[in-house]
C-alpha cells in the first residue's frame, strides 16, 4: 500500500525528512514514533499528496504521490492535526458532504455520517454549526470525516489529540473494528505511547527525518531495552553474597535490592531464585519492570519520546511476579 525511496523534503535549510525508505503492505497498521519535529507530520504529508517531495519516491496505493495525486486521494483518508469542517456549516451535513464528494449516493453518504455520529458520540451536537463545537467535539468530528468513506488506507495524525479518555477508547475501538471488517491499512502519528503499544502491529521510530528503528512493540522493547528484574533482601551483605551467586548477568546492588537487566525477565525469575535457594539466600520480595516505548526511544537517541520530554526518564511498568 506504501513504498517510499529515498523520501526527501527540505524546508530553505532545514531537512525535515531525509532519505526515508519505507514500506507497508495491505492490512497493516503502522505506529509512527518520534517527538516533535522528527518528521512524522511531513512524511504524513507528502504520502497524501499535500505537499511535494524534494527528492526521492513515494506510491501510495499503487499511484506515485505527485504524478498521480487525484487517484491517491480517491483512495485514502487523511485526519490530519487541524480542523477540516467549515465553521458555518452543520456537522452531519459536512459528512455527508465529504461522502457525496468520494461518491458515496445519498443514502449511503446519510446512513454512513448517522453511524458515525453515534459511533463517535456526536448525536447531541451533529447539527449545530461547527463554530459552536468544542476543541474535543470538533477533533471527533474531523475523525468521523476521515472515516467517512470507509477508505482502503487510512492516515491518522495524532487522532487522540484533544479527547478525553472514553473518546479516545471510543475512537480506538472504531479503527481497529474498521481494519478488522474492510481489512483497512492505518498509519498513525501519536505522543499516546500505549495507544501506539496496543493497537499496532509495527512501530517506526523517526528521529532527525530518519527512520531509526522498524519492529513490533515487543520486539523494539526486548531488543533495545529488555527487562529489569529487582530481588531484595534482609541486609546489604545478602544482597552482596547473592551478586555473588547471580555473577555473569548484567546486575548492580543498591543497599538491600539487586538490579538486574536482561531478556524475557519472568522466565529468568524461577531459575534464580533456584539458585539463591540453593545457597541460602532466599529474595524476599520479587518485581519485574518491563520497558515502554518510551524506553525504547530513550535507549536509541538519549531523549524520551514523549511530548516536549528532552532526557525524561521513564517510570517502567512493574509486575509483581508469584514465588
Amino acid at each position: 500500500m506504501i513504498e517510499t525511496r529515498g523520501l526527501t523534503k527540505h524546508f530553505k535549510d532545514v531537512r525535515a525528512v531525509d532519505g526515508i525508505d519505507l514500506t507497508v503492505a495491505r492490512g497493516e497498521l503502522v505506529a509512527l514514533l518520534g517527538p516533535n519535529g522528527a518528521g512524522k507530520s511531513t512524511t504524513l504529508r507528502m504520502l497524501t499528496t499535500l505537499i511535494p517531495p524534494t527528492s526521492g519516491t513515494a506510491r501510495v496505493a499503487g499511484f506515485d504521490v505527485v504524478r498521480r495525486q487525484r487517484e491517491v486521494r480517491q483512495r485514502i483518508g487523511y485526519i490530519g492535526q487541524g480542523n477540516g469542517a467549515g465553521h458555518s456549516q452543520r456537522g452531519r451535513d459536512e459528512l455527508i458532504s465529504q461522502g457525496r464528494a468520494y461518491g458515496m449516493g445519498v443514502r449511503a453518504a446519510r446512513a454512513r455520517a448517522a453511524e458515525l455520529i453515534d459511533s463517535l458520540g456526536l448525536g447531541e451536537v451533529a447539527d449545530r454549526t461547527v463554530a459552536t463545537l468544542s476543541g474535543g467535539q470538533r477533533r471527533r468530528l474531523d475523525i468521523a470525516m476521515g472515516l467517512i468513506h470507509a477508505p482502503g488506507l487510512l492516515f491518522l495524525d495524532e487522532p487522540s489529540t484533544g479527547l478525553d479518555p472514553q473518546n479516545r477508547a471510543n475512537l480506538q475501538e472504531h479503527i481497529l473494528r474498521l481494519r478488522a471488517e474492510h481489512d483497512t491499512t492505518i498509519v498513525l502519528t501519536t505522543h499516546y505511547l500505549d495507544e501506539a503499544d496496543s493497537m499496532a502491529e509495527r512501530v517506526i521510530v523517526v528521529d532527525h527525518g530518519r527512520v531509526i528503528a522498524d519492529d513490533s512493540p515487543e520486539r523494539l522493547k526486548a531488543e533495545h531495552v529488555g527487562d529489569t528484574i529487582l530481588l531484595g533482601f534482609d541486609t546489604e551483605a545478602d544482597t552482596t553474597r547473592a551478586a555473588r551467586v547471580l555473577l555473569g548477568r548484567e546486575l548492580t546492588a543498591y543497599g538491600q535490592e539487586l538490579k538486574i537487566r536482561t531478556q524475557s525477565g519472568p522466565r529468568q525469575v524461577p531459575g534464580m531464585l533456584e539458585d539463591l535457594r540453593l545457597a541460602g539466600l532466599p529474595a524476599v520480595s520479587v518485581e519485574v519492570a518491563r520497558p515502554t516505548l518510551d524506553d525504547v526511544f530513550l535507549q536509541l537517541t538519549g531523549r524520551s519520546l514523549r511530548e516536549g520530554g528532552a532526557g525524561h526518564q521513564s517510570e517502567p511498568t512493574r509486575e509483581l511476579v508469584e514465588v
